[in-house]
């Protein structure tokens, strides 16, 4: 298989991995929840998906990396998850990139990054936590993928929610 094969063959899947995350994030929206949604997936298939479930738990624990983590764990029956790819329809906060680096997760793909102009994170990144944590190299960090999708989803899941009280999340 030639190079550029390879390497559309490798965008395909991811652009098919995070329309599944977009799946979790709609159905987390269509919940009442912020629609975020990520999935993990092993050996080229989605082990665990996990949307985030703040609004319906009232537990801020509960975001969709998290969740998506906890279920995948349980599903390889603590088998680690060394070697997975987690998909994620917003950029991970720094409770969610604790998780991920724990759970051993090998790849990272983020639909799409917080504005620190909005976001309660400032200026965070994975990549800066991955710096400051000395884990660079041991966490691959893709970027957009789906960009405009995601963007789109949450957009009109905040355009809806305008007038409600919300998690400060971003």
């Amino acid at each position: 298989m030639s190079a550029e094969h390879e390497g559309r063959e490798r965008e395909s899947s991811r652009e098919r991995f995070m329309r599944a995350a977009l799946e979790e994030a709609a159905r987390g929206g269509a919940e009442g929840n912020i629609a975020i949604g990520s999935v993990v997936v092993h050996d080229g298939a989605v082990i665990a998906g996990g949307r985030n479930l703040e609004a319906v738990t009232r537990d801020p624990t509960t975001h969709a990396e998290v969740v998506a983590v906890r279920e995948a764990s349980r599903a390889r029956g603590g088998l680690g998850l060394a070697g997975s790819t987690l998909y994620t329809t917003w950029e991970p906060c720094p409770m969610c990139c604790g998780a991920i680096m724990a759970s051993g997760i090998a790849t990272l793909v983020i639909g799409v990054r917080h504005d620190p102009a909005t976001s309660r994170w400032g200026r965070f990144t994975v990549e800066r936590l991955l710096e400051l944590t000395g884990w660079e190299g041991r966490l691959v960090v893709v970027t957009g993928v789906l960009t405009d999708e995601c963007r789109r989803l949450r957009a009109d899941w905040d355009a809806r929610h305008r007038a409600l009280p919300r998690s400060p999340r971003g």
